[in-house]
């Protein structure tokens, strides 16, 4: 019963806290009612401690106050003049405004702790994950990398500053929190020790993105950060708080603007392939510790043989395009494929890959 009760213990601190945060105005509550019972009490013994043989004593008096206030009402005691009487009806007048006034504080309280508690229950239930994604921003990005992946991800959440922009991710159905994720204590409170954590800073302030990014490298460096540049003059300063890697909407759009107007065929072929209408798709492979291609050179894979294309692969942020054969797979290695579908499902079933 005792560990039964341990379960309970949050929810009981959570409730302490409330208490304490309206602590002014229910002291203020608790002092009126000293003064109201106080004054009752006097007034009562005075009027009718020699005619109502039910109060002899003040304590008598303190009591039945006491009793009437709080709309008890035992009967015991009752006034017996009409100045008594006058009291009690004051006096019950008094309690009922004082209920009232103390379940408007604690229910206010309440409502005012209950978004913040039910942020903190997302928090608890992402954590609970061995892997996850932080999104830092719900704007047009974060909207467009959702409908792509919707689906394909289950441990994610969402950090918005913005009231209006975390009620619209929850009308959409994301999980999303009202928090500002350039802040220390914001990430921290994350499970960075046990978990591969991924934060994808896609606000629309590069300010506030190199301050996540900062913040984040300095919780832990194990923290995967892949961070939106607006301005591409400013990429060395990402590269400097430690951004493992770099998304440039502007410059992505541009490119393939001018590819669209210079070399539509190609564009379509591209856009076909990217946005999965194309048969063919282009996947990675990410290399492990342990993994069965560990060691392996790249003309042992044989990929014509698996129906793949190899275009390449990126080694310690550096991708190195069309490989000679002879080069050996390295564990953390990334291999860029192209294929069906069921042949890029194949390969990696076979040898164990993630994609």
């Amino acid at each position: 019963r005792v560990l039964k009760l341990l379960r309970y213990t949050k929810s009981i601190n959570q409730f302490v806290e409330v208490i304490k945060n309206k602590r002014f105005e229910l002291l203020t509550l608790l002092f009126l009612l000293f003064f109201i019972v106080t004054t009752a009490g006097i007034a009562i013994y005075v009027l009718e401690e020699r005619i109502n043989p039910e109060i002899t004593s003040l304590f008598d008096a303190l009591y039945w106050s006491l009793v009437t206030i709080t709309t008890v009402g035992y009967g015991d005691i009752a006034p017996v003049t009409d100045a008594g009487r006058a009291i009690s009806m004051l006096t019950i007048i008094a309690g009922i405004g004082m209920i009232s006034f103390a379940t408007s504080v604690i229910v206010s309280a309440f409502s005012e702790r209950l978004n913040e508690i039910k942020e903190s229950r997302i928090i608890e239930q992402v954590n609970k994950s061995r892997s996850f994604l932080i999104v830092c921003g719900y704007g047009q990005m974060t909207k467009m990398f959702f409908r792509q992946k919707k689906g394909k991800i289950d441990d994610y959440i969402i950090l918005d500053k913005t009231q209006k922009r975390v009620d619209q991710a929850r009308k959409d159905g994301y999980k999303a929190v009202l928090e500002d994720a350039s802040r220390f204590d914001t990430l921290n409170k994350f499970n960075v020790e046990h978990a591969n954590i991924t934060i994808l800073c896609l606000t629309g302030s590069d300010v506030e993105n190199i301050y996540i990014t900062l913040n984040a490298k300095s919780i832990s460096r194990k923290i995967k950060v892949i961070a939106r540049v607006n301005d591409i003059n400013i990429v060395s300063k990402f590269e400097y708080a430690g951004a493992d890697h770099l998304l440039m909407p502007n410059e992505v759009v541009n490119t393939m603007i001018r590819t669209a107007i210079t070399q539509p065929t190609m564009y379509k072929a591209i856009h076909a392939i990217l946005t999965g209408k194309s048969v063919a798709r282009i996947d990675e492979m990410h290399v492990h510790d342990g993994h069965s291609l560990v060691g392996k050179s790249i003309g042992e894979l044989d990929f014509k043989v698996n129906k793949l294309l190899f275009i390449g692969l990126q080694r310690k942020g550096e991708f190195i395009f069309n490989p000679p054969i002879t080069e050996i797979i390295q564990s953390y290695d990334i291999l860029l494929l192209m294929g069906r579908q069921i042949s890029l499902e194949y390969f990696r079933n076979r040898h164990e890959g993630r994609f």
